[in-house]
């Protein structure tokens, strides 16, 4: 009697089981039906006609659905989208960058081979006017910053038959002399320079005539040189052109100092005092030639 009783509770628990299944999967056939509706008469409603109250509700319905279903997506979508357009417009403001700069880098390398293509041009132009033997083109490869005005050196030296006191040219005039010499290098000490102790003598081109005079020093806040020794009677036109006269000094005749800026009288009201521009930027001095010969004709 027990175990019939045992078996008969076992036999209705299984069936209340099943049955509770079948519902539970009833209710969700039941709900993706309703879901499916009213996607398809969302669809499939027209809009020109009037709507019943029922199908109203219907497509309210199915719209708000529609809006709480889809509208996280089409915000995620949409940050998704704005993010690659940000990520791609940042790309090509760094693609445009790098090419900005590299232009400009090519830009200034492209003036800076220019200006050393036009230094090498005056040199060549000067080199037409003198004996191959008696001069010799050579490269600046070093520059204190320290002592700017003062001196520099060149690529040649005493195996190239460089030797102290060689006179050192520019397209543009005179810019020194050789005071040390190595075997592969030498300094040129610059006409700029404080140190320059020995006056130079000079002479001014005043009409057929020349009046000459004596180099001192270099007044570097108005770059320009000072020349002094010349009558106060003397007449002395601007822009006359000033060149050494090889008496002595080491320089030899005719090499261009500059052209007359200024003449003025000194303290004394005695004598006059001449200041004269050179042409030379002494700021940008690559390239220059070392004058081998005693002389240079006028």
């Amino acid at each position: 009697m027990v175990k019939t009783t045992k078996i008969y509770y076992n036999v209705c628990g299984d069936y209340m089981r099943r049955r509770n299944r079948i519902k539970k999967q009833w209710i969700v056939l039941i709900f993706l039906a309703v879901v499916i509706g009213l996607g398809i008469i969302y669809n499939t409603v027209n809009d020109k006609r009037s709507l019943t109250k029922i199908e109203g509700l219907i497509k309210d319905t199915g719209l708000f659905v529609n809006k709480i279903v889809y509208s996280p997506i089409k915000l995620v979508k949409k940050k998704i989208v704005e993010n690659r357009e940000k990520q791609e417009m940042y790309d090509k403001y760094q693609e445009l960058k790098n090419k900005s700069n590299n232009y400009d880098l090519l830009e200034a390398k492209k003036e800076e081979l220019e200006f050393q293509l036009k230094e090498m041009q005056k040199i060549l132009n000067l080199n037409n006017t003198l004996n191959k033997e008696s001069y010799l083109n050579a490269t600046v490869i070093n520059r204190n910053v320290g002592i700017w005005y003062d001196t520099i050196t060149i690529d040649k030296g005493s195996k190239n038959g460089i030797k102290v006191d060689m006179p050192v040219i520019v397209n543009e005039g005179l810019i020194g002399k050789i005071t040390k010499v190595s075997n592969f290098n030498s300094a040129v000490k610059l006409l700029t320079s404080d140190e320059i102790t020995d006056k130079i003598s000079v002479k001014i081109k005043n009409n057929n005539d020349y009046i000459l005079g004596l180099l001192v020093n270099y007044d570097l806040s108005n770059k320009v040189f000072i020349v002094e020794g010349i009558d106060q009677n003397t007449d002395i036109k601007e822009g006359s052109v000033v060149t050494t006269t090889g008496l002595g000094d080491y320089f030899p005749s005719g090499i261009i100092v500059g052209k007359v800026k200024q003449v003025r009288t000194d303290n004394f009201d005695l004598a006059k005092i001449v200041e004269v521009k050179s042409d030379v930027d002494f700021n940008k001095i690559n390239y220059v030639t070392v004058l081998k010969r005693e002389v240079i004709e006028e």
